[in-house]
């Protein structure tokens, strides 16, 4: 999918959550115009590759935690409802919000979940400030508990008791997760898809890694690839492994070319037909998706131009 006409989503459309409902799948992505103030839109696909989008956005900003762009959603059901994680951004804070809805068109805001948290905080950028964007919920209880990993920076986890009100599980100076120096995640790592249950019984998560290549005239040149980490259940507020190579890597034109350039970013993760489809955005800018068919094991790069 690319950015199309004048309207809310002329200039840039990248970064969707992902579900399955009614043999179909379904997008909730983020788009602008010029402006660059972020709303969500909705498309649907029987194959998973064409989509038909709605003319108008399911989400755009109201209050003003968001006034500036509602962003990067993550989306998990549970028991007939929706429940929708995105950034709330205000120019200054990126805080991590919910909203919840039953029929995916009409949404309740909950606002920010946590305050005075920085998931930068122990890195080498702290933005001494709210900060906490991007959140997966888990759409089953372990322990009791309803489990939420978040953070951008570093990886956190919270827990709830209604799906509603978070609690992390530490301080912001207590990561479960930290960039790997020397990787491709050297210097930040976010969450990206909700996690899936394997037949080993472990929680395996597909995430966002950057590294930063500092040029001689001053200026930054970033990288963003998409990794992996897995999780026991057991002791879920911990990570047992994670992939020490990236499963995707900018390659593309579109991959490196756009608003901010040289970046696959992944939110949405379904399995449909047999087959697993990974959404994500290409240098903030267009939206693409990566296909597993586990029965060739084997795995394509499918870019969608004509939607």
């Amino acid at each position: 999918m690319r950015p199309r006409g004048d309207s809310w989503e002329s200039s840039n459309l990248y970064n969707p959550a992902a579900l399955v409902t009614d043999d179909s799948v379904v997008l909730l992505y983020r788009a602008h115009a010029e402006d660059l103030v972020s709303h969500i839109g909705l498309a649907t696909s029987h194959d998973g590759f064409h989509f038909e989008r709605r003319d108008t956005p399911i989400m755009s900003p109201e209050y003003d935690y968001e006034c500036h762009g509602c962003e990067d959603p993550r989306i998990a059901y549970v028991d007939g409802t929706y429940y929708l994680t995105y950034t709330g951004w205000d120019s200054k804070s990126a805080q991590l919000c919910l909203a919840t809805s039953t029929d995916l068109n009409t949404w309740v805001k909950h606002g920010p979940l946590f305050t005075d948290f920085d998931t930068f905080r122990t890195t080498n950028d702290p933005r001494g400030r709210n900060w906490s964007k991007a959140g997966v919920i888990v759409p089953r209880p372990m322990g009791g508990k309803w489990w939420m990993y978040f953070g951008e920076g570093c990886i956190y986890s919270a827990t709830s008791d209604d799906l509603i009100h978070w609690t992390p599980t530490g301080t912001d100076a207590e990561p479960m997760y930290t960039p790997t120096p020397g990787s491709f995640d050297a210097d930040l790592v976010e969450i990206g898809t909700p996690p899936v249950l394997t037949e080993t019984g472990l929680l395996v998560m597909l995430i966002n890694g950057a590294t930063r290549h500092f040029n001689p005239d001053g200026s930054v040149d970033v990288a963003y690839c998409c990794g992996q980490i897995a999780i026991d259940p057991a002791h879920p507020d911990r990570v047992l492994a994670r992939m020490q190579e990236p499963w995707l890597a900018p390659q593309t034109f579109e991959d490196l070319h756009g608003l901010v350039s040289n970046v696959t970013f992944v939110e949405g993760l379904v399995k449909f037909h047999g087959k697993w489809f990974a959404y994500y955005g290409q240098s903030d800018t267009t939206l693409a998706v990566a296909v597993y068919d586990p029965s060739t094991d084997s795995y394509g790069i499918q870019l969608q131009a004509d939607a």
